[in-house]
């Protein structure tokens, strides 16, 4: 029982569990507030989401090219 409970003294663990606690409460609580909007406001929210997501996604392909690009420069 030493290095569990070593583990569970720990500060970051409890972080990260709080943390990823967040995470899924928050998701929760988004969904069923999509789900509650009317009947046309949830689904122009969910496509903004999708479009969002997306426009992240690409920004982020961007990124990782351009830091490629820099290293190939060096």
């Amino acid at each position: 029982m030493g290095l569990l409970w070593d583990i569970l003294r720990e500060k970051w663990f409890w972080i990260i569990v709080g943390s990823l606690v967040l995470i899924l409460i928050a998701s929760l609580i988004i969904i069923w507030v999509i789900i509650q909007l009317p009947t046309p406001w949830n689904a122009v929210v969910v496509i903004c989401v999708i479009l969002a997501w997306g426009c992240v996604s690409g920004y982020r392909e961007w990124l990782k090219s351009k830091e490629k690009d820099l290293e190939k420069k060096w």
